[in-house]
């Protein structure tokens, strides 16, 4: 990278709260945050909103007659786009760029018409405006009142992380000055979740911890669907007020033998690790919050890549997803708001049902790593 690049702010919303500090409070306990929900045919485990968020985005709904029409997706964003902006000096006019991403979308709604159309062979006025992928990044930037560029874009569950790579061009290439970037998913319907079961990667653990990410002896498969969406404000240069500075980026597509799969070495993420690292000895490396996903293939060959990109001097290992659900799109950003907090506090993450590791003397550069179907992997390095 020419220079770092600034994380001025942050914010989300998750299974795990809507502030940085009742986050990193439910970070800082052995506790999963999955719940059973009943679907129309089945019940499956998956990570909701709490109701007090729930409740503060129906409130941004009505805070404007067009929202009323709005997908989750959308008002999720905007519930955490103006948290975000309001923890910088941003305003309007700075004409800063906006790229949120999502994998699924528009969820809730498209399956909502696409069901009326079946019963009654017509559609919705409204159906394709709020169904179409560009209308979360165009709704923030009508919300936020700025005319900077707008993109969307779905990369799968790497989504988030190629929204910051966006956001580091733009950045880079003087075209602008300022970036929020982010992703966002709404997709715990009937539907969604009956596509990760049939793919055999869906929890089906009767107690304990549903999600077993990082546990390297699981028998089957404990994916676990989450809703979330989190944004991230980027300046180009070293600020004074930054939270953290993103000192490298990578990314790789590796080519597929099956369309969900990865390589056993996960050779995408080898190759995105290097280039994120640049010329960093990996010795320097303190930390690294790891994509898995719950899924036996999916944690082990990014482990093998790990080991293969580190010669077995293995960083401390941490990921989210045993506590908060894999978020698709959102995913990978809500790693990277677990290495901000993690930076910020000066200390790990431990996932509880993990081998013991040795825990890092201090936290100075943290890598995170997302990776989604069609082998495209991203890794970001962050710095203190």
């Amino acid at each position: 990278m020419k220079e770092l690049i600034s994380i001025t702010s942050f914010a989300s919303v998750s299974a795990l709260g809507s502030t940085s500090e009742e986050i990193w409070k439910n970070y800082l306990n052995d506790q999963h945050f999955l719940t059973l929900k009943e679907f129309e045919r089945f019940k499956a485990w998956v990570a909701q909103l709490t109701k007090e968020d729930k409740h503060a985005i129906e409130e941004v709904q009505n805070s404007d007659n067009k929202y009323k029409n709005l997908d989750p997706s959308v008002l999720y964003t905007l519930f955490v786009a103006r948290k975000a902006m309001e923890q910088t000096d941003w305003k309007a006019s700075d004409n800063f760029g906006i790229n949120i991403g999502s994998s699924r979308g528009a969820t809730s709604l498209f399956e909502k018409y696409h069901k009326e159309f079946l019963k009654t062979g017509k559609s919705s006025t409204l159906s394709s405006p709020t169904t179409t992928l560009g209308n979360i990044s165009s709704w923030i930037a009508h919300d936020l009142q700025t005319n900077g560029p707008e993109i969307s874009h779905s990369i799968t569950c790497s989504t988030g992380l190629h929204s910051l790579l966006n956001g580091v061009a733009w950045l880079q290439s003087g075209m602008s000055e300022k970036f929020m970037v982010g992703a966002s998913e709404a997709s715990l319907t009937d539907f969604t979740i009956a596509q990760m079961q049939a793919l055999k990667v869906y929890s089906k653990e009767k107690s304990g911890y549903p999600c077993k990410a990082f546990d390297m002896n699981k028998p089957k498969n404990t994916m676990v669907l989450g809703e979330a969406t989190s944004v991230f404000c980027l300046e180009k240069g070293a600020k004074e007020n930054a939270l953290a500075f993103i000192e490298g980026i990578g990314y790789a597509t590796e080519v597929l033998k099956h369309n969900t799969s990865v390589s056993t070495d996960a050779e995408c993420f080898q190759k995105s690790m290097k280039m994120a690292l640049g010329t960093i000895s990996t010795d320097e490396i303190d930390a690294i919050v790891m994509h898995a996903p719950g899924t036996i293939k999916g944690d082990q060959s990014e482990i093998n890549a790990i080991q293969k990109v580190f010669c077995n001097k293995t960083p401390f290992l941490t990921t989210n997803k045993w506590k908060l659900g894999h978020t698709f799109g959102a995913s990978g950003l809500l790693s990277l708001e677990l290495a901000v907090l993690m930076l910020q506090h000066q200390q790990v993450i431990e996932v509880p049902f993990a081998q013991p590791q040795k825990r890092p003397k201090k936290l100075s550069k943290i890598l995170v790593n997302a990776v989604g179907f069609g082998g495209n992997a991203v890794s970001v390095l962050l710095t203190k």
